[in-house]
């Protein structure tokens, strides 16, 4: 048997699988050369890539996304990263109005594949400034392609087809899930964007997650079957594009559906999905469509606080079953 490992070594394997493949692709952010990585995600690619391909920047968000997108327009492939993803305010000129719109504007003339990746989310007491799940903000731009893996495969898998794309993607790697441990990917695994997992089948209601509110929905389908509820477990993996094919193929068989989210739920992504079941799969439901999201509050620091914020295995399967029994 392979042996497992972590999130974090996906990460940094991902990148380097694809540094081997094309020549064309570089990294580039603050300490991620000798140093690997704050989080220690890009460890070992400094010492077989050299300077050359791996590029070491002053703390500026804007310089990093603003050089990585320069030198996309120009044939190279950068993999950027932001250190937190609330940083990527300090840069959202060029995320919101610059890479998104280059090819469109220029009629498919001038592409930008260039990844840009940053650690997400909370769950760790990292405090209001460093804990923010951002996907929803990204979600609003037309012409981003948006990835949350939560396996080490998936990283693999995902990272590969990110890199390969032509378009701008924005890959969200989770805090909290970096030390989790999975299977190794196979050589040459490539994820296509917008290929939803179907982590576990169910019949009596379907669980949508993303990232790091997998862990969570599986453990609450573990305590639900336990009570004799068979909940079918989803990891959409992309949130653009959105696999809404399969949620609508799981609802038509379990008639409910919970959405479990990190995102706060004012504006949180579930609120899209939500509409999407409600709009095209309304007449295969016998519940309401139900989330369950974060507060609409700055993060704690403080780790009891802060799990009062997010969403949890119990507040997860209470909700559950009460959709189920009625």
């Amino acid at each position: 048997m392979a042996e497992l490992i972590t999130y974090r070594e996906a990460v940094a394997e991902g990148i380097a699988r694809e540094m081997r493949r094309d020549p064309s692709v570089v990294c580039i952010g603050e300490d991620i050369g000798a140093a690997g990585g704050v989080f220690k995600t890009t460890a070992g690619l400094f010492e077989e890539f050299g300077a050359s391909r791996i590029w070491d920047t002053p703390i500026s968000e804007q310089a990093i996304v603003g050089a990585a997108m320069g030198a996309a327009m120009s044939g190279v492939r950068p993999v950027a990263e932001i250190m937190f993803s609330d940083f990527l305010a300090c840069c959202w000129d060029f995320i919101a109005n610059e890479m998104p719109k280059v090819r469109y504007m220029t009629g498919g003339q001038v592409k930008v594949p260039m990844v840009v990746r940053t650690a997400n989310g909370g769950g760790l007491g990292f405090g209001a400034q460093h804990s923010q799940a951002v996907e929803n903000w990204a979600m609003t731009v037309p012409g981003l392609v948006i990835v949350a893996p939560s396996t080490p495969s998936d990283v693999i898998g995902l990272m590969a087809t990110a890199i390969r794309s032509d378009d701008p993607v924005l890959f969200f790697e989770h805090k909290a899930l970096f030390a989790t441990k999975g299977a190794p990917a196979p050589e040459g695994h490539v994820i296509p964007f917008g290929q939803a997992n179907i982590v576990r089948e169910g019949a009596d209601i379907t669980l949508v997650g993303l990232a790091w509110s997998m862990p969570l929905v599986v453990e609450a389908a573990d305590q639900l079957a336990q009570q004799g509820i068979s909940a079918e477990v989803i990891d959409l993996r992309t949130l653009v594009p959105l696999d809404a094919a399969t949620v609508l193929g799981s609802i038509a068989k379990t008639s409910r559906i919970l959405i479990v989210e990190e995102n706060p739920y004012q504006g949180g992504w579930g609120g899209t999905l939500a509409s999407i079941v409600a709009d095209e799969g309304f007449y295969d439901l016998d519940a309401p469509v139900k989330r369950l999201a974060a507060a609409a509050v700055p993060l704690p620091f403080a780790t009891h606080l802060e799990d009062e914020v997010l969403p949890s295995v119990a507040r997860a399967v209470d909700l559950a079953v009460r959709m189920v029994t009625g």
